[in-house]
């Protein structure tokens, strides 16, 4: 096993989703960092949980203090039987157990001077004031960074100190922006052009580097300029003319930031603002945590649950008497609720501190500056409620007292009841799911039916916290339900493998969806969270949509009545290669790994699917021959290339084709495209043939990967012995090249039908091995694209990609990290509060954004249901709106055809006047059942 450290090399199976965040860099400087967190409440476990997912070189557990009940509202890894014990301790085999390659320790003892400068990193929760600011100025003079947390009921605060001269190496995490060059004007303040073909997205202040300008050489690998207003780049008076061609690169310039610390900022904060529509809400909270912390320090306890008695209040405005006007308000609530302990906001709050412990350990994307307060108010009770009681939320001693010393008694006796669907067990649905158990959904008479066909992979492991490495192969909805129930056995989890769609409507059927109070997707793609958009419309149910692509995270909440659906909504379409570029004219990376996995798919997969259809199904050839233009006769060659002229007999039959499929593809095709007219000006390069060598390592790949690939769809064996092939490839005689004019397929369905029907059985039990699997390294799949797309960038002077860059591009993976996922799915869980108490507000609700690398958070409204308006009619409509027709009478009898007309009738009156012409259309041309379905009744 590896050890982390600054020479240890990266598991990219294990990581691999979180490098593509992160980048090895900023995982290598991850890795040396040592990180204390003070404090195992339900908050404390979160971070620490995400930070050891992330990979830090160790993480020391600290707590002084013994588990109670109220801790079991969020601390996931206490159960009951530990009561008494210390937190720390009893947590830290069980996130020991979150990633091998981070060694978890546990400390109890008092935090002195001496024993803080073993860390890099000091996260402080449920702690004092004193001990914040004891701490806080021993980090600052000695170099150590320092992030507090701090949680209660539904308030949240967050403060970094990462000293008085920290570097930021990237600021947001993107990508660096990079355009073609159509002009660059000589002047003292040159001007660059750019073509037009899209936006390209400088800005000035940006810095940028040049490459492949010819006549303007000097700017070639220049330092980075900073661009000027209006595309003002520097002095270029005494440059050399420019000619043509050019690519202008973005460069991320580090960053120098400073902080105070935290008894200097105490008095003189900078907050970044979480919700646009709370704009006073920070300064208020800061002076009203600080009034926590005296009170608790002068009673040595915090307030009592929703008490009338408004001493807290009193001695918060005493506090702040000298600084600014209180909103009793949201002071009185913060009294009340400030004994809760609730996970969803230990989830959001944890999510952003285990994100700054990355920032500070690596240097990647913007700190926090320097405080975060976030509230949630919205998820008590609408006004003209029944107001919560001190009775009614007094501890029970029971493991959710945490919360019901928020919301009350009633809240847990519903939630205990809830029948909740959720589609997905990966990072989002474990996150889900643990939130589930700690807040007690589904923990009496209710149910969480939990879906999911795919099974545990090495990758999955870094943020989907359920899992271990010995639950690889299993499923992840039945290993998912396991997990949670060690967390709160009595919370009833039920894991199935089906996939979402029309396919499994009858297991998912009406007499299922009608017995749900609410669904939530956790899904990684858009088809299958629209069908379940509108299954849930159509069953009038309540939706909680979430997802997340590397720090940015999105909660979009969809209630009956109240607002649009998922699916009112699209993002544009994803922008496509246009063809002409990836066949003759790229200029990108993206290009060629688009090529070459057309490449894949064209040679290893197509061809088995195409000679399958002809050897099983009778029909294949006459559907083909009605194909449009020349792609039947494409077809039919393909079909007897695959099983004649192809086939292979040997290990040495699959070199030799690997071989001469080189020379085609780098050769002799771009020989062919040069004898033709010149093309190459704007972006389109000027390619060169390449020539074959066995000492070229990239040579040598693709001739093993393609080779391997050909033996196995065709049953061969194959082989990885390096120097067997370069002999092998040293007696296989290539063809000369021969310019095309234009060959035409002369293919009949005689010929193919001598050929042996055999070979086509043989290719059928490997059909499925050609599913391109870009995470699985042993079936040269990504070898084959790696080698495919960078020989034909070597083609166009394109700069080749490494194998972790063509990965994510071509398997269109989706970035990911644990952090994120948490502290989305912590939004998702406060909605879910809202709606189980059956808010009817919209208003109430929050559609989310958040991006943590910036640090940017955005919650608005949800949009209302769109209203519709039938001509001439005053009746106003929406999507959640339609005919409901009782099959059953009143007097118990079915209702007959002319009755269920009739009433349709009257509905259409009501509607659009006149309505015997349009039913009698229906009637005539619509048979009754599909009539009924239209009006939403089943029959």
């Amino acid at each position: 096993m590896a050890k982390n450290g600054n020479d240890a090399e990266i598991d990219e199976g294990l990581y691999s989703r979180q490098l593509y965040v992160l980048g090895h860099d900023a995982m290598k400087r991850m890795q040396s960092s040592n990180v204390l967190i003070s404090g195992l409440r339900g908050l404390g476990v979160e971070i620490a949980k995400n930070v050891i997912l992330g990979g830090v070189k160790s993480v020391t557990l600290h707590d002084q203090g013994v588990a109670e009940w109220k801790d079991l509202s969020s601390q996931f890894y206490l159960r009951e039987e530990d009561l008494g014990k210390n937190r720390a301790e009893v947590s830290q085999p069980r996130l020991a157990e979150l990633n091998s390659y981070v060694p978890v320790t546990s400390f109890t003892g008092a935090l002195t001077n001496e024993y803080l400068t073993k860390f890099q990193v000091v996260v402080l929760t449920n702690s004092s004031l004193d001990e914040q600011i004891c701490v806080g100025d021993f980090c600052h003079s000695n170099g150590i960074k320092l992030i507090v947390a701090d949680t209660h009921g539904l308030f949240g605060q967050l403060f970094c100190d990462f000293g008085e001269e920290m570097t930021v190496f990237d600021t947001n995490g993107e990508q660096p922006l990079s355009a073609m060059i159509s002009m660059i004007t000589k002047d003292s303040a040159g001007v660059v052009t750019c073509l037009d073909e899209a936006r390209h997205g400088f800005e000035s202040g940006d810095f940028v580097t040049f490459t492949e300008v010819q006549g303007m050489t000097e700017l070639n690998g220049c330092e980075p300029i900073e661009i000027k207003t209006l595309g003002d780049i520097c002095d270029t008076s005494s440059f050399s003319d420019y000619v043509r061609g050019g690519i202008v690169t973005q460069v991320k310039m580090p960053k120098k930031v400073a902080f105070k610390s935290l008894s200097s900022s105490m008095a003189e904060p900078e907050f970044l603002l979480t919700d646009f529509a709370k704009f006073d809400r920070p300064g208020q909270l800061h002076m009203g945590f600080q009034a926590l912390h005296a009170f608790e320090k002068k009673h040595s306890r915090l307030p009592k649950p929703w008490s009338q008695v408004n001493t807290f209040a009193n001695a918060a405005q005493t506090e702040s008497a000298k600084q600014e006007q209180l909103d009793q308000a949201i002071i009185k609530k913060l009294s009340c609720m400030a004994a809760g302990d609730l996970a969803p906001i230990n989830a959001f709050i944890g999510g952003l501190a285990a994100q700054e412990v990355m920032k500070a350990c690596t240097g990647k994307f913007m700190p926090i500056m320097q405080w975060l307060y976030f509230d949630a108010v919205e998820c008590l009770p609408e006004a003209g409620d029944a107001v919560l009681t001190e009775e009614e939320c007094v501890p029970r001693n029971c493991r959710y007292d945490g919360q019901i010393a928020v919301f009350g008694s009633k809240l847990q006796e519903l939630l205990a009841k809830q029948r909740y669907f959720l589609v997905g067990a990966g990072a989002i649905g474990c996150e889900l799911l643990k939130n589930f158990a700690m807040m007690g959904l589904a923990s009496g008479e209710g149910e969480v039916i939990v879906t999911d066909m795919d099974t545990i992979e090495k990758s999955n492991l870094n943020r989907q916290f359920l899992f271990r490495p010995w639950d690889v192969t299993k499923m992840k909805s039945e290993t998912a339900a396991a997990a949670v129930k060690l967390m709160n056995p009595s919370v009833r989890i039920t894991g199935h493998q089906n996939r979402v769609g029309s396919d499994t409507e009858k297991v998912y059927d009406d007499e299922f969806f009608e017995s749900l109070d609410g669904v939530a997707n956790a899904l990684d793609n858009v088809d299958a969270r629209m069908y379940m958009d509108r299954r849930c419309v159509y069953y009038r149910k309540p939706l909680l949509e979430s997802g997340t692509l590397g720090t940015k995270g999105n909660v979009q909440v969809v209630i009956p009545f109240l607002t649009e659906s998922y699916s009112s909504s699209q993002d544009p379409p994803e922008k496509s290669i246009p063809i002409c570029t990836l066949k003759n004219f790229p200029n990108a990376i993206e290009h060629t790994l688009q090529w070459a996995r057309d490449e894949f798919e064209g040679l290893f997969k197509q061809p088995v699917e195409n000679a399958l259809q002809y050897l099983t199904d009778p029909k294949f050839m006459e559907r083909t021959l009605k194909l449009p233009g020349a792609q039947p006769l494409e077809v039919v060659e393909a079909v007897y290339k695959s099983l004649v002229t192809d086939y292979p007999h040997s290990w040495e039959d699959c070199v030799a084709w690997a071989r001469n499929h080189w020379q085609c593809q780098y050769n002799n095709n771009i020989r062919q495209l040069l004898s033709g007219a010149p093309f190459w000006s704007g972006p389109k390069r000027c390619p060169h043939p390449l020539e074959f060598s066995t000492n070229n390592d990239l040579h040598m790949d693709y001739i093993m990967a393609a080779a391997n690939l050909l033996a196995q769809s065709y049953g061969l064996p194959g082989s990885t012995e390096r120097s067997a092939l370069t002999k092998l490839l040293q007696d296989i005689k290539v063809p000369e090249f021969i310019p095309k004019s234009g060959v035409k397929i002369h293919v009949s369905d005689q010929e193919l039908q001598s050929a042996n029907a055999s070979i086509g059985k043989r290719r059928r039990t490997v059909a499925e091995f050609m599913l391109f699997v870009p995470d699985d390294d042993t079936n040269f799949h990504m070898d084959f694209i790696v080698a495919a797309s960078n020989l034909r960038a070597e083609n166009y002077d394109i700069p080749p990609a490494d194998r972790h860059k063509s990965k994510l591009i071509a398997g269109k993976i989706i970035p990911a990290i644990a952090t994120t996922t948490a502290a989305v799915v912590g939004l998702v869980c406060l909605e879910l509060l809202k709606i189980i108490q059956g808010h009817t507000k919209l208003e109430s609700y929050k559609n989310g954004f958040m991006n943590l690398a910036l640090p940017f958070f955005a919650f608005s409204e949800p949009i209302a249901a769109p209203k519709h308006k039938v001509t001439n009619s005053i009746i106003d409509w929406t999507l959640w709106d339609r005919f409901e027709v009782k099959g059953i009478q009143s007097n118990g009898e079915e209702m007959t055809l002319r009755q269920f007309l009739d009433y349709f009738k009257v509905i259409l009156d009501v509607f659009v006047g006149n309505s015997s012409m349009l039913l009698h259309h229906y009637v005539t041309s619509v048979n009754i059942k599909k009539l009924s379905r239209l009006l939403g009744y089943r029959m």
